[in-house]
C-alpha cells in the first residue's frame, strides 16, 4: 500500500489511519478471502476527496466535484480504463460541491445536485466529452437535494432518493436530453433515504442500502429501464448472515454479478439477480472509507477516493471478482 500521507489535504494522525488500515483486514467470513482479488490500481491525479461523481463513456472514466476537507470542488478528470493514465479536463461549471450525482444518456455525461456547504442544489450540466465542454441544462425535477442516486438507460437518465434540506426523499424523475425536461416517476414503493448505491446488470438497475432517520435501510429494488417499473426483491436481511445494509458505500457491477462495498464496513458483497441472493467475497483491501466513489465497463471495476474521519483518499483499487486472493498485489 503507497504511503498514506502523501497529501497536503490529508489531515488525520498516524494512529487513526493506522487503527483503520488494521479494521479493513478484517472479515466475518475467513473463507471470503478465496474468491476475488483486489489489485492497488492508478493512484487520482486529483487532490484527495470524497463525495465525488463518476461516469464511464466508452473505455474512459470521468470523475470529478467533491469535498477536499477545505474546499468544494470543480475540477475534473478522464481516465483511460484501458492506458491507465488520468487527463485533467475542462472544470465543471457549476458552484463547486459535494454529494452530487451523474448519469449518461447519448454518449453525453451528466452531472448536478449536490451540497456546496451551505446549500443543497438542483442545478444540472451536460458534459461533450468530443468537444470537451459543458453546457446547463434544465434544473433537477424535484427538489434541491444531496446524497441522491443517479442512473440511466441508453438514452435518457434518472435522479431519486437523497436529502432536501428538509428531509429524506423517495421520490424520483426522469431526464429526456432530446426535450431537456424532467418528468416524475411513479411506482417506487420503497423507504426514503440518503447515501444509497445502485449498479446496472443489463437493463436493469438495482438499488439499495442508505440510511433515513439514522437507520440503514434494508429494501432492495430493481428498475427496469425497459418498462420503467420498479419490482421489489428480497431484503437487505434475508439472511441472517448478511452484513450488507449500510451508507455511504459504493456499488458497481462487473458481467452479471453486482458489488457493494465500503461504507460502514470493508466486506464486500456479491449479488446474482438470477438467484436473487448474496455471497461475501474478498474483503476490500484499502483503508475503510466512505463517501468513496466507484466505476465499472462490462469486465472491470474500480473503487476509489472516499475518507475516514478526517483523512481524504487519492488511491484507487480494481476489483478481480473471480481470482484467487493474493495478499501480494
Amino acid at each position: 500500500m503507497k504511503d498514506l500521507f502523501l497529501s497536503k489535504n490529508n489531515k488525520l494522525v498516524l494512529g487513526l489511519a493506522f487503527c483503520a488500515a488494521l479494521f479493513s483486514g478484517c472479515s466475518s467470513d475467513d473463507s471470503s478471502e478465496d474468491v476475488g482479488n483486489w489489485i492497488t490500481s492508478t493512484v487520482f491525479d486529483g487532490s484527495p476527496r470524497s463525495g465525488a461523481v463518476s461516469f464511464v463513456i466508452d473505455n474512459y472514466a470521468y470523475v470529478g466535484t467533491g469535498y477536499d476537507g477545505d474546499d468544494y470542488l470543480q475540477d475534473f478528470w478522464q481516465y483511460d480504463i484501458n492506458g491507465g493514465y488520468w487527463v485533467q479536463k475542462a472544470s465543471y461549471p457549476g458552484i463547486g460541491r459535494s454529494s452530487a450525482v451523474a448519469f449518461t444518456a447519448s454518449g453525453s455525461g451528466y452531472i448536478g445536485t449536490g451540497y456546496d456547504g451551505t446549500n443543497e442544489l438542483a442545478d444540472f450540466y451536460k458534459y461533450d466529452p468530443s468537444s470537451n465542454t459543458w453546457s446547463q441544462i434544465a434544473d433537477f425535477g424535484g427538489s434541491a437535494r444531496r446524497a441522491a442516486v443517479g442512473f440511466n438507460s441508453a438514452t435518457k437518465g434518472y435522479v431519486g432518493s437523497g436529502f432536501d434540506g428538509d428531509g429524506d426523499r423517495k421520490d424520483f424523475y426522469r431526464y429526456n436530453p432530446e426535450t431537456n425536461t424532467w418528468e416524475e416517476q411513479f411506482g417506487f414503493g420503497g423507504n426514503k433515504r440518503r447515501e444509497g448505491v445502485t449498479f446496472t446488470i443489463g437493463t436493469k438497475v438495482y438499488f439499495g442500502t442508505g440510511a433515513s432517520n439514522l437507520v440503514n435501510q434494508t429494501d432492495f429494488w430493481a428498475f427496469d429501464t425497459t418498462s420503467e417499473t420498479w419490482t421489489r426483491l428480497k431484503d437487505l436481511d434475508d439472511d441472517d448472515a448478511y452484513t450488507i445494509a449500510r451508507t455511504n458505500a459504493t456499488g458497481f457491477s462487473i458481467g452479471n454479478y453486482g458489488y457493494i462495498c465500503g461504507g460502514d464496513n470493508n466486506i464486500v458483497w456479491e449479488y446474482n439477480p438470477l438467484t436473487d441472493e448474496w455471497d461475501e467475497k474478498t474483503t476490500f483491501e484499502g483503508v475503510t472509507r466512505q463517501d468513496a466513489i466507484a466505476f465499472n465497463t462490462d469486465t472491470r471495476g474500480f473503487v476509489l477516493l472516499g475518507k475516514y474521519g478526517n483523512y481524504y483518499y487519492d488511491d484507487m483499487f480494481e476489483f478481480k471478482p473471480f481470482d484467487e486472493y493474493d495478499d501480494e498485489d
